[in-house]
């Protein structure tokens, strides 16, 4: 199993691991700082020094409890061998950024507006977008809305994780509010939270800022009318 220390701290930019398997230009390591996509969030990206020689990370995968390394070549190397990880931080601290931004965003619908199903989601290097089930949402609400958020952001709460069980993680309302977590939820053992200190707490396994000052301002991007229910907004931090 990898230890997934994105995690519990989201801010180690650097590691040393041990290879655990190989095949051909892929590894599983004992322990990660490299966060694989999931949840709207993107894969990282970096680089292994492996026996005094460095390859690129494409991308990742989960297979059961490990995380797959996708390197641009196969490398020199054979399970045991001591690894040094460097991820791409400029690209991690804007998924950082963004993902907060988005549960902020989320916080605020749900405490002011008591409504809102989160259908989906996406986080890039520049930009998140947040896909609402809010039949009312226009953009005078979608201006009200980032108006609440940047309060938030400017307060500065504190943002924080942990783990329960699924019991009693189950008998918080809401605690998952999209479709798809959901029914992730009861399939789990153990349930992490992220909490934006006396706003929001969600289940979610990405990574997070530690505090909303870290967001900067959120400014709309673009908005769109999906249908009847389903509206769009993306932002942009400044």
């Amino acid at each position: 199993m990898t230890i997934k220390v994105y995690l519990t701290d989201s801010y180690a930019k650097e590691l040393d691991a041990r290879i655990e398997g190989l095949n051909g230009a892929e590894l599983v390591l004992d322990k990660t700082i490299f966060y694989p996509e999931g949840g709207g969030q993107p894969s990282d990206t970096g680089k292994l020094v492996i026996n005094g020689a460095s390859y690129t990370v494409t991308g990742l995968r989960k297979e059961g409890d490990d995380v797959v390394h996708l390197l641009d070549r196969q490398p020199g190397a054979r399970n045991g061998d001591r690894v040094a990880c460097a991820i791409d931080w400029d690209k991690r601290y804007a998924s950082m950024r963004y993902h907060s931004a988005l549960h902020t965003i989320d916080g605020v619908i749900e405490r002011h507006y008591n409504s809102g199903l989160i259908t989906g989601g996406q986080i890039y290097f520049d930009r998140a977008r947040i896909d609402v089930d809010m039949p009312d949402l226009g953009k005078e609400k979608v201006a009200e809305i980032l108006a609440k958020a940047n309060e938030v952001a400017v307060e500065g709460h504190r943002i924080s994780t942990r783990e329960i069980g699924v019991e009693e993680a189950l008998k918080i309302p809401r605690l998952s509010r999209t479709e798809t977590g959901r029914k992730l939820l009861e399939s789990l053992k153990t349930v992490r939270i992220v909490e934006i200190e006396g706003l929001d707490e969600q289940a979610d396994g990405g990574t997070h800022v530690k505090n909303t000052k870290e967001l900067g301002l959120i400014v709309l991007n673009g908005y769109e009318n999906k249908g009847s229910r389903r509206k769009r907004i993306e932002i942009k931090l400044v």
